[in-house]
């Protein structure tokens, strides 16, 4: 099956830590997902496919902009839509969902906007994934999305992989693979787009300060030390003292970002736009 590791993964391990910290990866990440909506500009009545909705906030948002339209959250983990599915009635918007691969899922209907919130970079194939999204876009309908920049520019990951260095290397990556990072060379993304039919390809750039959790010095290690690169490699320690010297050289690092009580993480991401 297409992407089997990925749904796997989001399935049994990541899914369900999302649910849990929804409440904080709210917080943290709303202000990205605000750039998506933003920048995507949809209107009273069109049509929205959100690819990889995760527990959907975006979706929620893009339903109540969309008011009288169709929403669609779409993703793999069938915890985080029954999250999604719940945060929809609680709001009160019209908004459905579907558990679905989007590399190769016939969703049978055309959107005017795809959007996405960290929801792309996980594709086996980008191209193949591009290109079934643009089948289910109109002529004319717009991608819009998020996605990280490299690893060294954001240094919620990179600053504590540099102090776990000799305690818990973070796992080789190959460039371009399935991941956080698998969009980190902007002028792929350009490329894959392209190739899958895209016009109008804008990548912009967009560096800041962020916080994580409530920016506190022991909310950014909880949120730190529960999501992420950073919480699969501790985790993954089986000898105590060993993720207990790995937590203490993480504590030492966000601490010496601390200002006033209050941490920000370096972030950089690339804010995509194209039309079908």
């Amino acid at each position: 099956m297409t992407n089997r590791e990925q749904i796997d993964y989001w399935n049994e391990q990541a899914g369900p830590e999302w649910v849990a910290e929804q409440a904080r990866l709210d917080e943290t990440v709303a202000t990205f997902g605000n750039a998506v909506l933003e920048r995507a500009n949809i209107q009273a009545g069109e049509s929205v496919l959100d690819v990889g909705c995760g527990t959907g906030q975006t979706t929620v948002a893009a339903a109540r902009t969309a008011a009288g339209g169709r929403v669609l959250g779409a993703d793999v983990s069938r915890v985080m839509l029954e999250a999604a599915k719940r945060r929809a009635a609680e709001a009160g918007v019209s908004a459905d969902f579907v558990e679905a691969d989007a590399q190769v899922h016939d969703f049978g209907e055309k959107f005017d906007h795809v959007i996405s919130r960290f929801g792309v970079m996980f594709f086996e194939d980008p191209t193949a994934a591009f290109a079934n999204l643009a089948r289910a876009t109109e002529p004319g309908g717009r991608l819009t999305f998020v996605c990280w920049q490299a690893l060294p520019k954001n240094a919620w990951v990179a600053l504590p992989a540099r102090a776990l260095a000799d305690v818990v290397p973070l796992p080789p990556r190959e460039p371009g693979e399935p991941g956080p990072f698998a969009f980190a060379d902007g002028e792929r993304v350009r490329t894959l787009l392209d190739d899958a039919g895209w016009n109008e390809i804008r990548i912009e750039s967009v560096e800041r300060m962020s916080s994580f959790g409530d920016g506190s010095v022991e909310g950014t290690l909880e949120f730190l030390l529960a999501i992420g690169p950073l919480a699969s490699a501790v985790r993954g320690v089986e000898d105590p003292e060993q993720r207990q010297r790995a937590i203490d050289v993480v504590t030492g690092a966000v601490e010496a970002e601390a200002k006033n009580g209050k941490v920000e993480l370096g972030t950089a991401t690339w804010i995509v736009e194209a039309v079908r």
